[in-house]
């Protein structure tokens, strides 16, 4: 089996999620994104909404090769990798998924069981590349040095309330990229700090964490169901936050956020 490192992946500033998005309303979002200009679509099968998100791709009318596609593989299904799989593909629509991600860590043994069978999927060209979801640097580590493989991305909560640069200089050391989910969940939008922002550029809070990861360097994951919403979030070029404006949404790191994780 090659043990060819993936190649280098790039990911848009912001990606479609679409978690908690199912029937009519997944399919209706993901072809009105595509059709405001958005280009990278994330679902996950442990979504249940891959039939759905992939009826929305097909309605867009845009072209396959134009569009990055995501989906992440539940870690407690291991041992059923290719059949997981072969039915995303199927629910989905494709022939092939741009990106495929353990949604989350095993036992560093199991890790390891499961990213074999997504370095086969790879190499039989059912995905462009392969990574990983809320892993730890220590647990990339592990899965790096045994299968001598490294993630394309490891897509991690990553708004104020868990800042981590050394897992981003950590990634990008390895040529990992880091991709923020769940940006709004996981933070309070009522923080001081974002509000003085959203006030200052005229956005709302909801820009101001996009903008936030855009100047920290990281892409985001970003779910949205309206129009409105799902062109609001694609306007984090309109405007660029202060030095200062990032710097106290960084401190900001350290008070009691609240959230949830996904």
């Amino acid at each position: 089996m090659s043990r060819a490192g993936n190649p280098p992946f790039g990911l848009p500033p912001v990606s479609l999620g679409t978690w908690q998005l199912r029937g009519r309303a997944a399919t209706r979002a993901v072809g009105q994104a595509l059709a405001l200009g958005y280009r990278c679509v994330d679902t996950a099968t442990g979504y249940d909404n891959e039939r759905d998100v992939g009826a929305g791709i097909r309605t867009s009318g845009i072209e396959r090769g134009d569009l990055l596609i995501v989906t992440k593989f539940p870690e407690e299904d291991a041992g059923r990798e290719r059949e997981t799989l072969l039915r995303s593909l199927d629910q989905l629509g494709v022939d092939h998924l741009d990106l495929w991600l353990v949604h989350g860590p095993l036992d560093p043994d199991g890790s390891l069981a499961v990213w074999e069978r997504f370095i086969e999927a790879r190499e039989a060209g059912l995905v462009r590349a392969i990574g990983v979801s809320n892993f730890l640097p220590a647990q990339v580590d592990d899965l790096v040095a045994r299968s001598g493989v490294t993630p394309a991305v490891n897509q991690v909560a990553f708004g104020p309330r868990r800042l981590d640069p050394a897992l981003v200089r950590h990634h990008t050391a390895l040529g990992i990229v880091v991709q923020g989910h769940s940006p709004f969940s996981e933070n309070d939008l009522r923080h001081p700090a974002l509000r003085a922002a959203a006030g200052h550029h005229g956005r709302s809070v909801h820009q101001i964490l996009l903008r936030w990861h855009v100047e920290h360097g990281v892409p985001v994951v970003a779910k949205a169901a309206s129009p409105a919403h799902l062109a609001a979030n694609l306007r984090v070029h309109e405007f660029a936050l202060t030095a200062a404006e990032v710097e106290a949404i960084d401190r900001a790191a350290d008070d009691a956020w609240t959230g949830a994780a996904r």
